[in-house]
């Protein structure tokens, strides 16, 4: 089943996170690059061993983010897609963090991946590298010329980590605005890595875009249940590692923890 199907026909479909160790370029680059790309491709194996719908690759590990990559991390991170994409079967995403919507979709193409995630789509937000202007038209051209339509776009809606520059914008003016340029489907989080998406959020945007909608943080197995009952799929990374610490592997256990969940 590809990316569209899953996200357009399963209901309760899951996404794991692949959180890179910190990247050649970044503060917290360890010098050892086999160990980030072996770490990336085990967690990707036991997404996919353990029933994940889908992985999306991301450079989680370059905290302090800057709003678009440096030459070495994307080079690093497109290493790791490219690994990841040959170990597994089922669709691989990729999340180019902060918001850097070219590098997400150029990495993409190249490594024959279906989708990508964008941080900020519509909404401008402050976070503490500066303030981030939505990418909405650079992200859909970008796709289009890249004869990239294939790829979907999953679009945060006032993404966690980030305050709105605008604060009276409500969260249906930005799912609204997404849908209306162009995202395959809308993410709510909660404020930060772990925190739980407020069911009402989830509730407000499902009521106003007819696209899927995904619960993007804080997504867990004493949850899950409910939290799909109302989003149509989830995004779930720090859960699935011990003591939810973000440079662990990805715990088979956990995982089977989580799916098990659904419907208990």
């Amino acid at each position: 089943m590809d990316i569209r199907e899953i996200i357009a026909c399963k209901k309760k479909f899951v996404i794991g996170m692949v959180h890179c160790l910190a990247l050649p370029g970044t503060a917290g680059f360890a010098g050892d690059c086999d160990k980030i790309l072996n770490q990336a491709v085990q967690d990707a194996v036991t997404l996919e061993k353990a029933g994940a719908d889908a992985i999306i690759v991301e450079n989680m590990g370059d905290d302090p983010f800057a709003a678009l990559l440096d030459t070495p991390q994307l080079a690093a991170l497109s290493a790791a897609t490219a690994l990841v994409k040959k170990a597994v079967k089922i669709p691989v995403g990729v999340d180019a963090a902060f918001n850097d919507c070219v590098a997400s979709l150029s990495i993409a193409k190249i490594n024959g991946c279906d989708f990508v995630r964008i941080p900020v789509f519509v909404d401008t937000v402050e976070f503490y590298d500066g303030i981030i202007k939505p990418c909405a038209r650079l992200c859909m051209q970008t796709r289009k010329n890249l004869n990239a339509e294939n790829i979907m776009v999953l679009a945060d809606v006032q993404v966690k980590h980030t305050n709105m520059v605008l604060p009276q914008v409500t969260i249906e003016a930005s799912a609204k605005a997404a849908a209306g340029c162009g995202a395959d489907a809308i993410i709510v989080t909660g404020s930060a890595i772990g925190m739980e998406t407020p069911i009402e959020m989830i509730q407000r945007v499902k009521k106003v875009v007819s696209l899927p909608v995904i619960a993007g943080s804080g997504v867990n197995a004493n949850n899950i249940d409910e939290q799909l009952n109302i989003a149509d799929g989830a995004i779930i990374g720090s859960s699935l590692k011990k003591d939810g610490v973000l440079t662990n592997p990805i715990s088979y256990d956990l995982v089977r923890e989580v799916l098990d969940g659904l419907n208990k």
